[in-house]
């Protein structure tokens, strides 16, 4: 969502069209959607909806809306969306088309594509600088690279039923409103996911165990019984739209560059479990990283080898979130195994009859002995079992009730992860002498985020105002003398993220309104003015200094002054644990590229390293280190 904020207010209009969050924030246990519930789990907490952590809170909204919202962007850029045999120009979005093969030369890529007309299948060559795969879990251009994939292969079968009905809607929006249902009675076993209660939009996704059960079982008729059997009753209204097969893996590309002109990106390049949301989340991050590097090479600014530390930053990232989501999907396991109903045993029991003695039964009787068995395992649900009376279900809802109040069930959010991950090497320059802490490993349980100003971290966020001069809003130049005074009006509050810009290829130099820190922005933007980047300077003011600040602006300046609710929350280099002699440089992507944490002695040799380092120039050290002094 911080990242659509830059994207045209498209962050606002999702808020605007999703569900209200009361409809979404827990997960639903029960025998039925009418019958007992079992548990649930409320996965927002106040700091969530206070936007103290980021500015935007998380969001709850259906991938096809998504991608709607985004094709409506790309028209407002001027993209035509078309439909077959078109001329291939800039800002055009063949729709229909599928990649069939491509060829690297040192200068370009050579695509052959394919596309439906007039009942034919016709061929189409595109040649072009860069090809991205952003084409799916099974993605062709992967394939057509050789690009292995490494993990866990078949974690889980399903099937995916999405379907619509206004009145189950109605019913859950006035008795238990949530986003996830996880339902398990005598009859049937299945997740339904609600997509929009108000408007009866769900998916329901039930264990798929091919080759004893295949896709032609399910057919829309099956589907509306079984959905009966999760709800408790007969729906009326019931429409189902879509029936799809999938399979569950935890797996990454074993890399996503090929030949520094071939990507991937996405589900492309990593396949998670579908727990906690990390398969587009991660897919987001990965084209926000890749985007400003192919504006900075595209541009003049960088050299292709800029391209390079997509997969080294990327990669590590896709890999921790793949560890996470499994440890997730485990912790979703629990409850189930809690009520009898262990999934690996089902999975064992499986494997048994698809590779052992069952194996040389006909397939009739293969269906027969699994159905006879998930109907045993079933039973385990049932009324007489589960209650408070028979000491096995005592047993089992009391285990239950510790894995829902320990957290250890499934869970939703992970501010840790989402706002707190940080880039160990690429484009980006380390702190010398620190020692981190240990890794953190991957538990399935929500950790709190803490900001951070190392590099490779996410540049927090920090509520501030700007400060102009109430005459004519212009910055004025810093004055001899420091005791001159200005009044300055205050804007609209906004986040020291949109301090970096959404459309084009600028660092920011966040520094704090010292002496040495003038002398250090001065350095950079000679700096920057040789190397053609652009660099924006930010000069953040204590907020109890704003009635007597100067503003300065040498160049390209811009001077806010910090918001608090509370002069007891920390300041700006507080939250960032450094002081006010440091300096913070800021990638396009939102992401830190270096810092000072004290006062720089030689800025102009510094920061042309910083910047040789950061966009991927060949660095040549001066002989004489005042040689690289700008005056």
């Amino acid at each position: 969502m911080e990242v659509f904020r830059k994207l045209d207010c498209l962050a606002e209009e999702i808020q605007q069209f999703q569900p209200p969050v009361d409809l979404w924030r827990k997960f639903i246990y029960c025998t039925s959607l009418s019958g007992s519930v079992l548990g649930s789990v409320d996965h927002m907490q106040p700091q969530d909806l206070e936007r103290v952590a980021s500015p935007v809170s998380v969001a709850h909204f259906s991938q096809y809306k998504l991608i709607r919202l985004l094709l409506k962007k790309l028209e407002n850029l001027d993209f035509k969306i078309h439909e077959g045999d078109r001329d291939i120009k800039e800002r055009k979005i063949l729709m229909g088309h599928e990649c069939l093969s491509f060829a690297v030369t040192d200068n370009c890529v050579n695509v052959t594509s394919s596309f439906h007309k007039d009942g034919r299948t016709l061929k189409k060559d595109i040649q072009c600088g860069f090809l991205i795969g952003t084409d799916g879990a099974g993605s062709t251009v992967r394939k057509l690279a050789g690009i292995e994939m490494e993990g866990e292969r078949d974690l889980q079968k399903l099937v995916s039923v999405h379907f619509t009905s206004q009145a189950l809607g109605r019913y859950l929006l006035k008795e238990r409103p949530g986003m996830l249902f996880f339902i398990f009675n005598t009859e049937a076993i299945g997740v339904l996911v609600a997509h929009d209660l108000q408007q009866g939009e769900f998916v329901l996704q039930v264990p798929y165990y091919p080759p004893q059960q295949n896709l032609e079982d399910f057919s829309p008729k099956m589907c509306e019984d079984l959905i009966f059997k999760l709800v408790g009753h007969e729906l009326e209204d019931i429409a189902v739209i879509d029936i799809k097969p999938w399979v569950m893996h935890a797996e990454v590309a074993e890399k996503f560059d090929f030949n520094n002109q071939v990507f991937l990106a996405g589900d492309a390049a990593h396949r998670f479990p579908p727990a906690g949301g990390f398969g587009m989340n991660t897919g987001i991050q990965d084209a926000q990283n890749l985007a400003w590097k192919l504006a900075a090479v595209v541009n003049g600014i960088s050299p292709t080898t800029l391209l390079s530390t997509y997969e080294t930053e990327r990669r590590p990232i896709a890999k921790f979130n793949t560890a996470l989501s499994v440890q997730n999907f485990r912790a979703a396991m629990e409850v189930p195994a809690a009520l009898g109903l262990d999934p690996t045993v089902a999975n064992s029991v499986h494997r048994v009859i698809n590779d052992g003695l069952g194996s040389i039964l006909p397939s009739g009787a293969q269906r027969v002995i699994l159905d006879g068995l998930f109907s045993i395992g079933r039973a385990q649900l049932s009324q007489a079992i589960l209650n408070d009376k028979n000491p096995v279900g005592l047993s089992r809802l009391a285990r239950l009730k510790r894995i829902f109040e320990e957290g250890k069930s499934l869970q939703l959010q992970f501010p840790a992860e989402d706002l707190g991950y940080r880039y160990k090497e690429g484009a980006l320059v380390l702190d010398k002498n620190v020692i981190h802490d240990a890794e953190n490993v991957p538990t399935g349980r929500r950790r709190d985020y803490v900001p951070s100003s190392e590099p490779g971290s996410r540049l927090p966020h920090m509520e501030v105002k700007s400060l102009s001069s109430v005459s004519d809003e212009v910055y004025w130049i810093i004055a001899a003398d420091p005791l001159l005074i200005f009044e300055f009006l205050w804007l609209d509050n906004f986040s020291t993220l949109d301090l970096v810009s959404g459309d084009k290829v600028e660092f920011v130099l966040i520094i704090a309104p010292v002496e040495s820190s003038y002398n250090l922005a001065h350095a950079t933007l000679k700096v920057a003015d040789k190397l053609k980047v652009l660099v924006k300077v930010c000069v953040i003011w204590p907020y109890n200094r704003a009635n007597n600040a100067a503003p300065c602006s040498v160049g390209n300046y811009i001077n806010i002054v910090e918001v608090k609710k509370s002069p007891n929350l920390p300041s700006w280099w507080d939250l960032c644990g450094m002081n006010d002699r440091g300096a913070i440089l800021v990638r396009p992507d939102e992401h830190i590229a270096w810092r000072a944490m004290s006062e720089i002695r030689y800025p102009s040799y510094e920061m042309d390293k910083v910047f040789s380092v950061v966009l991927g120039h060949a660095y040549k050290k001066p002989e004489n280190i005042f040689d690289a002094q700008v005056d």
